[in-house]
């Protein structure tokens, strides 16, 4: 990897371009549940996490972690999730103190529910603008960044 004077001014603007395509692409397919009566993506992340863990159970620490978005106060999220019914928060049994964060039946099927429009969405404002090979170059190149 070079890092000459001639590259850094494009690596620059690779990287601006990156938060702008990541930000525009999100607040669109947000935009599309949206208009389809659904919460924000933050919610389906979280049901997302909590559908893929053992007993569909994880502590608050463990989903920011695991989070596709960025969530700078996952407690006032869960919060919100808990109001609606779609998890529900649960002394931890390894320590009396500490929490954990179930899945409901109601978040299932809200997960199930959203699906279909957020898959339609990625689609739509992600997927069609690739050509044959963008998909496997892209998935290379970020698998760098994301160690």
């Amino acid at each position: 990897m070079s890092n000459s004077a001639e590259t850094v001014p494009q690596a620059i603007d690779a990287w601006a371009r990156l938060q702008r395509a990541s930000g525009n692409v999100l607040a669109r397919v947000e935009a599309r549940l949206k208009a389809a009566g659904f919460p924000p993506l933050g919610w389906y992340d979280v049901l997302l996490e909590l559908s893929r863990a053992e007993d569909k159970t994880l502590r608050p620490v463990e989903i920011e972690k695991r989070m596709l978005l960025a969530q700078y106060n996952v407690s006032r999220l869960l919060d919100r999730l808990v109001a609606a019914g779609y998890i529900e928060k649960l002394k931890s049994p390894e320590d009396g103190r500490g929490v954990s964060v179930r899945l409901t039946q109601e978040g299932e099927m809200l997960l199930k529910a959203m699906w279909p429009c957020y898959r339609a969405a990625v689609e739509t404002e992600f997927t069609r603008h690739l050509e044959p090979g963008d998909t496997e170059a892209l998935w290379k190149v970020l698998g760098k960044l994301v160690q």
